[in-house]
């Protein structure tokens, strides 16, 4: 089992920055995939963002240039940084880990992030 710990988020106005950071613990693989997807009101969870444990990034076509993703392998942490803010990125933030030898995905609890015009 592996457990997930969200903290960040909160209300921002348009143009402004957050940053939300995850703690893993428990059974961590050493190879593993981990980032964030989010859910707007009505709307299908979408990935955000996502950081393998060798480094490698990918983003949402909406977010690129905008948020930056990161890990600490030591920590077992990752971290997104959201800048230049927009209300279409309001939602709720769910920290995700997925083992890449078993294919087990967890899941935090989420973070709320409205982003008011």
């Amino acid at each position: 089992q592996v457990q997930l710990m969200e903290s960040g988020g909160g209300l921002v106005q348009a143009g402004g920055s957050l940053r939300l950071s995850c703690a893993a613990s428990g059974s961590i693989s050493s190879i593993n995939n981990m980032g964030w997807y989010r859910q707007a009101p009505g709307k299908q969870r979408e990935l955000v963002a996502i950081i393998r444990s060798g480094g490698t990034t990918n983003y949402a076509d909406s977010v690129k240039g905008r948020f930056s993703i990161s890990r600490d392998n030591g920590q077992n942490t990752v971290c997104l940084e959201m800048t230049s803010l927009k209300p279409e990125d309001t939602g709720v933030y769910y920290c995700y880990y997925r083992s890449i030898l078993n294919d087990n995905w967890y899941w935090g609890q989420g973070t709320q992030v409205t982003v008011s015009s």
